[in-house]
């Protein structure tokens, strides 16, 4: 066993949990392990609403609440998405970094969760 001094222990653990927050969608980090390509981007920043329903965010997997959405087409789920939509979602869903395609993904996990 390796002893170590409680403040580098913790220092250790902090650099591991933060290295997935190293790594940009489809960047040299992203190793592909989600069954989904849009699961990784929406557990780094779609989560903490959706998850929840915070703001009135349509909650993951929640057929009733994402159908008149869905319904309106995928074009217009990534215009609301890159715009933001009041009172809640920022624009981008705060995703600065994420591209339209990025941006496409990630519906479509959520659209898929929810039929």
């Amino acid at each position: 066993m390796i002893r170590m001094k409680p403040l580098t222990a913790l220092a250790l653990l902090l650099c591991v949990a933060l290295l997935p927050a190293c790594s940009e969608p489809g960047g040299a980090g992203d190793n592909g392990s989600a069954a989904h390509p849009g699961e990784e981007i929406y557990n780094r920043y779609c989560f903490s609403c959706h998850a929840s329903g915070v703001a009135g965010a349509p909650r993951f997997g929640d057929a009733e609440a994402w159908a008149p959405r869905i319904a309106k087409g995928p074009a217009v789920l990534l215009q609301a998405t890159q715009k933001g939509v009041p009172p809640g979602m920022p624009a981008m869903g705060l995703c600065t970094t994420c591209t339209a395609q990025d941006l496409e993904v990630v519906i479509d996990y959520m659209v898929q969760a929810a039929k």
